[in-house]
C-alpha cells in the first residue's frame, strides 16, 4: 500500500469517529484533493467535502456517500457500482464513463448529470 493510500486510509478512519462523535475523529476535507485511482471500497464518508476532488478511476464500491459534496468532482471512469449518493451534491461533476451499477441516487438528482455520465446530452 502506498503512503497516500495509507494517510487517505487515515483521514477516512477519523472521519468515522467524527461520525459516531467518538475521541479523536475530525470531519474529512477533501476538497480539491488528488484521488485518482484511490481505493476507497466501502468508505464511509457521509458528509464529506469532496468539492473539486480529482477522483478519476477511484474505486469507491459501495461507499457511502450520503450528504457528502461532491460538487464540481471529477468522478469520470470511476467505480461507484452499489454507493449511497442520496442527498449528495452533485452539481457540476464529472461522471463520464462511471461504473453506475446499483448505485443509489435521490429522486430529486439532476438527470443531466446521469444521461452525461452515460455519453447523452440532450439540447435545449
Amino acid at each position: 500500500m502506498s503512503k497516500k493510500q495509507e494517510e487517505i486510509n487515515e483521514m477516512v478512519r477519523k472521519h468515522g469517529l467524527w461520525l459516531k462523535d467518538e475521541e479523536g475523529g475530525e470531519k474529512v476535507d477533501l476538497s480539491k484533493a488528488k484521488l485518482r485511482e484511490a481505493d476507497l471500497i466501502g468508505a464511509d464518508l457521509r458528509g464529506a467535502d469532496l468539492w473539486r476532488a480529482d477522483l478519476r478511476g477511484a474505486n469507491l464500491r459501495e461507499a457511502d456517500l450520503r450528504g457528502a459534496n461532491l460538487s464540481w468532482a471529477d468522478l469520470s471512469w470511476a467505480d461507484l457500482r452499489e454507493a449511497n449518493l442520496r442527498e449528495a451534491a452533485l452539481t457540476g461533476a464529472d461522471l463520464r464513463g462511471a461504473d453506475l451499477w446499483g448505485a443509489k441516487f435521490s429522486k430529486n438528482i439532476d438527470k443531466d448529470i446521469l444521461l452525461k455520465a452515460i455519453g447523452i446530452e440532450l439540447e435545449d
